[in-house]
């Protein structure tokens, strides 16, 4: 069976407004639409990294403890969680070459 969905474990993890953590979530195989639905928000338009933000936002399904990932949620990630959900994306939709 082809797997579609990766279970990640946060370096740091979330810190929510109320304090809780959330380091386990779940990010599904890229596809086109999230690639090319982030060209159309205006963020982008004036800050083409604000992409990376958008489509995280879009192919993680779940994490812990939080009813959706949102935009939001993904600015307010750690700079190294961030860095890491980055290169679990280009794993898992193979976007670097194998080692």
């Amino acid at each position: 069976m082809f797997q579609t969905e990766f279970e990640f474990t946060l370096p740091k993890g979330y810190l929510d407004a109320d304090g809780l953590l959330h380091r386990q979530g779940i990010m599904r195989l890229s596809r086109t639409m999230d690639e090319i639905v982030p060209l159309r928000d205006p963020r982008v338009k004036t800050n083409p990294a604000y992409a990376t933000v958008i489509i995280l936002s879009r192919v993680i399904t779940q994490l812990e403890g939080l009813d959706e990932v949102t935009p939001a949620v993904i600015e307010g990630m750690f700079a190294c969680d961030l860095n890491y959900l980055q290169q679990f994306y280009r794993r898992i939709n193979e976007l670097e070459p194998a080692e």
